[in-house]
This record gives structure tokens, sequence and C-alpha cells, in this order.
């Protein structure tokens, strides 16, 4: 979809705060390669009819629905592992969709295969060759979390698990302004959850900071979120300018709020560098060593 630029000085812009400009996602890594795969599901269906037998024309109508859901599978796990990719602190995936993705590939090119050729071992041999054409192609599911070195796995799984559900908050959100089709709306919504996605890497880096930001990865975003449907919904059908005013003083403040937050998980992370500093200095001269003042 494309957005249009916008600043302070656009309509509907905030003069006198300069916020940054959203972040542009690099696209889907392997979307083009889905979609090549999508489309080859389409042969052996359009090749169903032409077979002699109800065998032949089920199983190459099997075929393609099972090559078109493999296409899916992979769609979905490369969005995981890029999700997984993108964060420091990361479950792995629950389901290994790729390597899903690849056997249902591989059943299918067997399915086709078998009413074009010469016995089942014709059919399963090519089936394997797709398989694994498939994972080479994509590669593997993420099969590990991902942390970090020095906190132990109860802050990490607690840290991944509330930042899980925040990104499902925002994703609710950017889903709820599409339906009223107003472009200044779903831009200011994407800046909020720019705003708020800095936030979650400044809690990645310390998941110490976790229960100083628990409401706004729980509360506030919740309550936006249903304000934001709400908001949708309702201006959809009336245009209200005195509604669209109020729900963006309402990011207005929740942005301030994230920016204000941010800033005191930055100011504690460097009272934290001080002390430890400090306590090493004093090591230091204990051991008789020379310290710099």
């Amino acid at each position: 979809m494309a957005k249009r630029f916008g600043g302070k000085h656009s309509p509907g812009g905030a003069s006198g705060t300069t916020a940054p400009a959203p972040t542009l996602r690099a696209p889907l890594r392997g979307r083009a390669r889905v979609q090549i795969l999508m489309a080859l599901a389409l042969i052996p269906v359009a090749t169903a009819f032409a077979q002699d037998g109800a065998i032949a024309l089920g199983a190459n109508l099997l075929a393609g629905a099972a090559i078109f859901g493999g296409a899916l599978l992979t769609r979905e796990g490369l969005k995981a592992e890029a999700a997984w990719m993108e964060r420091k602190v990361a479950r792995r995936p629950a389901i290994p969709r790729k390597i899903f993705g690849a056997a249902a590939v591989g059943a299918g090119v067997m399915l086709g295969a078998m009413t074009g050729l010469d016995g089942i071992i014709a059919g399963v041999a090519y089936g394997v060759i797709a398989a694994g054409l498939h994972l080479v192609s994509f590669g593997l599911d993420p099969m590990s979390d991902k942390g970090m070195e020095g906190v132990d796995a109860f802050q990490t799984e607690r840290v991944a698990r509330s930042i899980e559900e925040a990104e499902k908050h925002l994703e609710a959100m950017s889903d709820a302004v599409r339906r009223a089709r107003d472009r200044e709306a779903e831009t200011r919504v994407a800046r909020l959850a720019e705003k708020a996605r800095v936030m979650f890497r400044a809690i990645e880096d310390d998941p110490r900071d976790l229960a100083t930001a628990r409401k706004f990865l729980g509360v506030y975003l919740v309550g936006a979120r249903d304000a934001t449907a709400k908001f949708a919904d309702l201006y959809a059908q009336t245009k209200d300018a005195v509604v669209k005013a109020e729900y963006f003083a309402l990011l207005d403040d929740l942005e301030q709020g994230m920016d204000a937050k941010r800033e005191t998980l930055l100011v504690t992370d460097r009272t934290d560098l001080d002390v430890e500093i400090e306590v090493l200095r004093d090591r230091l001269k204990r051991d008789g060593l020379t310290v710099r003042d």
C-alpha cells in the first residue's frame, strides 16, 4: 500500500514536535519464491481434468491443494522467522511451519507425479526431491529460543511473552484503523507502533525494565486497541472531525508517555552503569591499584 509523505507542516501534522519517520521494513524474504510456489499449484489442477478416471482426477486435485497449502505454511513460517530475527529476545516458533510446508509440497508433488508416471516409487522419489529442494530454498525454522547472556531463562521468557502480546495489540490496532478509511489515521497508528517497538527493543536490551514498562505493554496498549476499534467504526459512519481530533489527542498522549518511559529506562540503565563503574573503582583501590580520578 502506498503511503503519503507527511510531517509537522503537512495537514494534520503536529506542529512544534519532530516525530521520527516510520521505519520502512524490508520486504519479506522469499516472498517471490512463495508466490511462484503458489502458481505451481495450478499445474496439477489444470491437468486434473485431462486424466482418465476419478482416482487420477482426485489425486491431481489433492496434489494442487497440498502444494498450495505448503506455500501458505511456508509464507507464515517466513513471517515467524522474520519476527524472530528482528527481536533480541524471542521464543522459537511453536510450529515449524516451513518444515511442515516442505512436507506438504513433497506430498503434493508425489501425488501429482504418481498420476503421470509409472509406479509409486517414481512419485515418492520426486516428492522427496521436491521436499529437499524446498528446505534448501527456504531453510529451516528457528529451532532455538533467542535471549541474552547473563539473563535467567525465566526473565527472558517473561519478556518474550509480554512483547508477543504487545505486538498482537499493535497488529489489532493497525487492522482496526483501516476500517476508518482515513490515511492520516493509519499513518498516526503506524507512528505510534514504531515508537512502541523502540520501547520493546529497550526492554529486550535489559529485561529488568519489564516491570516498570508493564502497563505500556498491557493496559495502555489494550486501551488503545479498543479505542481504535471504536473510533474506526464511528468515524467510518460519521466522518466526524471532532471524533478524529479526540482520537489523535489520545495518540499524542500515548506517544508522549512512551517517549517519557523510554527516557526513564535510559536513565536507569545509565545509573546502573555508573554504579558498576564505582564498585569496580573501589575494588581496584582496595587492591592497591592506581585509579585515575
